[in-house]
């Protein structure tokens, strides 16, 4: 199966014009990435990308944690409080748990969860939103991957990475970041990205970018966090797993640079968020002071 060509997604007879910022969606989002002047091209039909399904991939053999989706969060599973989280977002037409676990699947039953199978195969979790999204039987536009271990999702934000993918049909991805907190700086766990002066990804790495010559943190700059929710135009998710691995991906184990390395675009939206996911046992004991914090 051949690529089709970034171009194609963009479609004939596109609007554009220069828009300081991206629309404001919601009270998480404070700020749109691209930064001065970004031209966002608009399609003159409101049913452009209007079908989305959420989908949250989960699997149990986790290298780093073992189970992660089924550790309990102040009493309950996490996969089900990332699920309650993102079923108040509305833009979503469906959401839905993907899995390759039974463990899971039973677990995502007992809370009411629609569970698709997906087969151990899957190398990432775009890989299993894509076998997921060809078992459902109704066609959607725009899929969003959830991250399973983000149990404080805000719904503002899955809706704000949706409507972005939605009024910029050039690019076939978008995603959210959040300012890095110092600490985080050299954690590979948290994942850093850079963009350009339109708000469209330039690179995403487990080091910290961009990396100046004193080898040091620099306090004054900002420094953005990847956040884990990333959303597809629908025809290109059907495209991804056809693409052969590539350098950078490999070498950063990110799946979002294979888009990037074959000429496709990500826009990115900034947000306030400062509740990151759960990558350790660690990070339990983190997300449940701050959910002690904010009495939720």
């Amino acid at each position: 199966m051949e690529p089709e060509p970034a171009a194609a997604f963009a479609g004939d007879n596109t609007y554009s014009w220069p828009v300081k910022g991206v629309a404001v969606y919601g009270a998480a989002i404070t700020a749109a990435m691209a930064v001065g002047y970004a031209a966002l091209y608009v399609r003159p039909s409101a049913k452009f990308r209007s079908k989305v399904v959420g989908i949250i991939p989960a699997r149990y053999a986790s290298s780093r944690f073992q189970g992660k989706p089924l550790v309990p969060i102040l009493g309950k599973p996490m996969i089900q409080r990332t699920w309650e989280r993102a079923k108040l977002a509305t833009t979503l037409s469906r959401l839905v748990v993907a899995t390759d676990d039974e463990r899971i699947a039973d677990c995502c039953h007992g809370f009411g969860a629609d569970v698709i199978m997906t087969s151990q195969s899957c190398r990432n979790g775009t890989e299993r939103c894509n076998e997921a999204l060809l078992k459902l039987k109704k066609k959607y536009d725009v899929v969003v991957n959830i991250q399973g271990d983000e149990p404080l999702i805000e719904p503002d934000i899955i809706d704000g990475v949706v409507k972005l993918l939605q009024a910029t049909p050039d690019a076939v991805f978008s995603t959210a970041v959040t300012s890095l907190k110092a600490e985080d700086a050299c954690d590979p766990n948290r994942v850093k990205c850079v963009v350009d002066n339109r708000g469209y990804a330039i690179y995403f790495s487990r080091g910290l970018i961009p990396f100046n010559k004193s080898g040091k943190v620099n306090p004054q700059f900002p420094y953005l966090l990847h956040l884990g929710i990333q959303s597809y135009d629908a025809k290109f998710l059907k495209i991804y797993p056809e693409l052969p691995p590539t350098p950078l991906q490999v070498e950063e184990d990110l799946e979002q640079l294979k888009v990037l390395e074959n000429g496709y675009k990500i826009k990115v939206i900034k947000v306030d968020h400062d509740a990151h996911g759960v990558d350790t046992p660690e990070d339990v004991i983190k997300i449940e002071s701050l959910m002690r914090e904010r009495n939720l």
